[in-house]
């Protein structure tokens, strides 16, 4: 019987990276691989729904998942994670601490990118900054008018401009013409070359490692998912993809506590390992529901309360039900 062809999109990680080469295998599939950057592969799984497997945006994954508009369903598969304390730049001549955005212009490429998400669920909840409390500006970071992948329908109280014609966010953060910058990528090199550009959270490390030791919180930024026709026409479908990209970070993770010859081009990899570890465990990233509960609970939250959600969307109901309980030997 031949194998299941299938157009895969993702990024190019260490924890994708055996099913790329071949290391890893997804069980009755031949699969094309394309390795693409997040914004193309999302703007391309949003708008043309060009691929059968794909790395999704998980905010702009939930905004058309409660309102039933999704294509595909999600796996709990997180191919990106990160805490976001970095994702907010500031002009510090005029801002000092969280508090000082109230009233403000904050820079965005879109409004409901995840990391914004996440940034945004840190200052209502840490710092008492609602998204209500500043004027948001959207902008390319380095090309000038970056639309929304995905259609918004806001709150009244959610106050968003467009820059200016010709303009990105990162030269209004250098010319001083916003107060913030909030983006998963920084601000162009020009701007950070400005003295008076910097992170809020001059050490954004330690003030990650209070929010995961108080929350339990790992934030997730995407997810995979695949084509809701595809996964109703084959059941055993989603189940084999979450197994062999599981098996995929398996590969990622050994080699990376292989200390004979690092892997990676960044000195002290095996001393941050065991700081990870140590800090969060074994199994730092993990893959499935039940380890990941507390995130998806914050992030569904969060997304419902800043207005992106149509409803609060039960954990339960993210992902393909296959993928919910898994075997064990």
């Amino acid at each position: 019987m031949s194998k299941l062809q299938l157009s895969v999109a993702m990024g190019d990680y260490d924890r994708t990276r055996a099913l790329f080469d071949g290391r890893v295998q997804i069980d009755g599939v031949d699969p094309v691989y394309m390795l693409l950057n997040p914004e193309e592969m999302f703007f391309r799984a949003m708008r043309s729904i060009d691929f059968d497997v794909t790395e999704l945006s998980f905010s702009s994954y939930l905004v058309k998942h409660s309102r039933g508009e999704c294509p595909y369903i999600a796996l709990p598969v997180f191919l990106s994670r990160a805490f976001r304390h970095t994702s907010i730049y500031v002009r510090k001549d005029r801002i000092r601490e969280p508090s000082d955005l109230k009233g403000k212009r904050i820079g965005v490429p879109e409004y409901q990118l995840t990391a914004n998400v996440w940034a945004r669920a840190v200052l209502q909840d840490d710092f008492g900054v609602s998204p209500s409390d500043v004027t948001w500006v959207r902008g390319g970071i380095e090309t000038p008018g970056r639309p929304e992948k995905v259609k918004l329908q806001l709150p009244a109280d959610i106050r968003i401009e467009q820059a200016p014609e010709g303009a990105t966010i990162s030269q209004m953060l250098d010319s001083g013409e916003i107060d913030a910058f909030m983006a998963p990528r920084p601000p162009s090199r020009a701007a950070l070359a400005n003295p008076n550009i910097g992170w809020l959270f001059d050490d954004p490390t330690a003030v990650a490692k209070d929010y995961y030791r108080r929350t339990g919180v790992f934030p997730i930024m995407h997810v995979a998912a695949i084509k809701k026709d595809l996964a109703a026409k084959h059941p055993w479908l989603a189940a084999a993809i979450v197994k062999a990209f599981t098996q995929s970070k398996a590969v990622a993770l050994e080699l990376l506590s292989d200390t004979s010859a690092t892997k990676v081009t960044l000195p002290f990899v095996e001393e941050q390992l065991h700081a990870a570890r140590v800090a969060m465990g074994e199994d730092f990233w993990s893959y499935g529901v039940a380890p990941a509960s507390r995130t998806l609970e914050t992030f569904v939250r969060s997304h419902y309360e800043q207005g992106l959600s149509s409803r609060l969307v039960p954990v339960s109901e993210l992902f393909h039900p296959a993928t919910y309980e898994s075997y064990s030997i």
